[in-house]
């Protein structure tokens, strides 16, 4: 019954399964569909948190390996993302635990935008990130 509607109107689909909900009506609840989806969500908040480390870790690294080429750009980018980070963690409470693991999966490929932005080699900066979880969400804290 639903999963057409899942297949072709996602939106009246979740219009449809929150009334079947609310009505009571269970039995008729897209189970399958209706986990994946919640499934989804949770991965979705996840992915937000390390697309922006990725991105402001990159611009940390610019910050401290080239400070001769520092600009408001940097500082606004480096902004955005621990504010939208912080976002995320505000209404997600939960995801805080997993920013460690995110940060780790994150760097690497912050390495590689920072290498290609800056013209360093990938060797030239760590291996691994050298600051905490904390520093790097810190509004104040700006590496040297």
């Amino acid at each position: 019954m639903s999963t057409n509607l899942y297949d072709t109107d996602h939106a009246a689909w979740l219009a449809q399964q929150a009334e079947l909900i609310r009505s009571g009506r269970l039995a008729l609840v897209d189970q399958e569909n209706l986990i994946e989806e919640l499934e989804s969500e949770m991965g979705n908040y996840r992915h937000q948190i390390k697309n922006r480390l990725r991105i402001l870790l990159a611009h940390l690294l610019k910050w401290k390996y080239q400070p001769d080429q520092r600009s408001s750009s940097w500082r606004g980018t480096i902004r955005n993302q621990r504010q939208g980070i912080e976002s995320v963690l505000e209404d997600n409470p939960s995801l805080r635990q997993t920013v460690a693991a995110a940060v780790e999966k994150a760097y690497p490929p912050a390495v590689r935008i920072a290498a290609d932005d800056t013209g360093f080699k990938t060797s030239e900066f760590p291996k691994a990130c050298e600051w905490s979880e904390n520093e790097i969400l810190d509004e104040d804290f700006w590496p040297d």
